[in-house]
């Protein structure tokens, strides 16, 4: 009993029920030691004390560690692979940032006659199945093949020509796994240099310099391979995954086709009659749009092809720069009232649009406002992102069904800055859309 009370007396911070339980020990067993409590007496004590209620500075503790571990998680997300991954994809991007790079990479594939090697679409090389994005969890990896069908990602050509079939990053294991391969940077004379490579297996070194890198698609370089692109099957057979597909078939009713041909066919002649497509990026543009007016950008670089009606010309504010920036958020973040402008503007030149659907990150209670502006202009419904019916697997690919039914609209208007609205718009014109159809904020 006296090693209970010179316990408390010692530590001074022996809670009530640790004290009660060494009560109950000297008890139980009366016997002792000259040096203080037998071990079991102390294991036992330990073990009790353990099981005691959180006390407000335990909960406090228990919180900060929760918030140091969701921190390591989110910076650990952008931590690059610690393993030997044979080829230096573009990762942790937009999916459209990807699809770019995937397009133009098979495209050099299909000319050199080679296969191209397609890989998952990753968010994130993280070790676990998840991540954190908006704070929310999405997967690190997602199959290509649940985004897009076609040339590019292992679909058949429906081509004269003999090129061999894309072929997915595991295949390529498989059979190049062992193989010595040589690495090439590969830039203006890639197609030349593809044609004499001996070996079965290529990999290209982008380390010091992407192959296809931002200001390639962003300047009006890109539309050298406007034509042979678009000629080609890697755009000519793009279809959307049978997942995307069947995502934008289950909101028939949303959609209001004239006819189911409307929502199942790939040609021109599928398209949504009397629907206006209208991409409105909202979130990080926030910050990006004025950005753009400090580095006077232009338009993406398919954005800049002439034969489009819109075009983008700040030239005129280049000194007052008030009016500048004005002029970068009409057409990159505009308000509400300058959309309801502009659609109005668009109605006005295509007879018969009656719908407009709505392309955008934004909240849904912000897009509740721009509804109700529509229908006040004449518009016959509204239909937006946060309005589409997905089930679980379709969200995933949320971004692949907004593009999907962007591209069967009658009339497409994007934003000129964003990869979203510059892949749309090489979408529509492989599948023999009037160039006249799309349109710029």
């Amino acid at each position: 009993m006296h090693d209970c009370y010179q316990l408390q007396t010692d530590a001074g911070r022996t809670s009530k029920l640790e004290h009660m339980y060494c009560l109950i020990l000297a008890r139980q067993w009366s016997f002792g030691t000259a040096n203080g409590w037998p071990r079991r007496r102390l294991w036992l004590l330990i073990t009790a004390a353990s099981f005691t209620p959180f006390t407000l500075r335990r909960l406090v503790l228990a919180l900060a560690c929760t918030l140091m571990l969701l921190l390591f998680v989110i910076l650990y997300q952008g931590i690059p692979p610690s393993f030997d991954d044979i080829r230096d994809i573009l990762w942790g991007h937009g999916l459209n940032n990807i699809l770019q790079e995937a397009l133009l990479m098979s495209y050099l594939a299909y000319i050199s006659n080679v296969s191209f090697v397609f890989e998952d679409y990753t968010w994130s090389h993280t070790p676990l199945p998840w991540t954190i994005y908006d704070l929310a969890l999405r997967p690190a990896r997602i199959p290509l093949n649940a985004f897009i069908s076609g040339p590019t990602a292992g679909g058949p050509m429906n081509d004269t020509s003999q090129a061999p079939l894309a072929v997915s990053a595991e295949f390529y294991e498989h059979v190049c796994g062992g193989a010595d391969t040589i690495p090439y940077l590969i830039m203006d004379w890639w197609k030349e240099q593809l044609e004499y490579v001996p070996d079965m297996c290529i990999e290209i070194d982008s380390s010091a310099h992407d192959l296809f890198d931002r200001f390639l698609f962003g300047g009006p370089r890109i539309l050298s391979l406007w034509e042979p692109l678009l000629s080609s099957p890697i755009l000519r057979d793009f279809v959307w995954s049978p997942l995307v597909q069947s995502a934008v078939a289950r909101n028939f009713a949303l959609l209001q086709p004239e006819s189911a041909r409307d929502i199942l066919s790939t040609d021109s002649a599928g398209a949504l009659h009397g629907l206006v497509a209208i991409h409105l990026r909202r979130g990080d543009y926030v910050r990006h749009c004025p950005n753009l007016a400090k580095w006077g950008a232009e338009y993406m670089g398919v954005s800049q092809h002439p034969d489009l009606l819109d075009k983008f010309d700040p030239s005129p504010y280049a000194d007052d720069p008030e009016r500048k920036l004005s002029y970068y958020l009409e057409h990159c973040l505009p308000t509400t009232e300058q959309i309801v402008a502009r659609l109005h503007k668009i109605r006005l030149q295509y007879t018969g649009l009656r719908r407009v659907y709505v392309l955008s990150n934004e909240w849904a209670w912000a897009l509740e406002g721009l509804k109700k502006a529509l229908k006040e202009d004449g518009w016959e419904d509204l239909v937006s992102t946060v309005d589409i019916q997905l089930d679980r697997q379709q969200s995933y690919v949320s971004m692949a069904v907004d593009m999907a039914i962007a591209e069967k609209a009658e009339v497409f208007v994007g934003n000129g800055f964003s990869s979203v609205s510059s892949n749309v718009i090489w979408l529509r014109m492989a599948r023999g859309t009037d160039l006249t159809s799309n349109r710029f904020l």
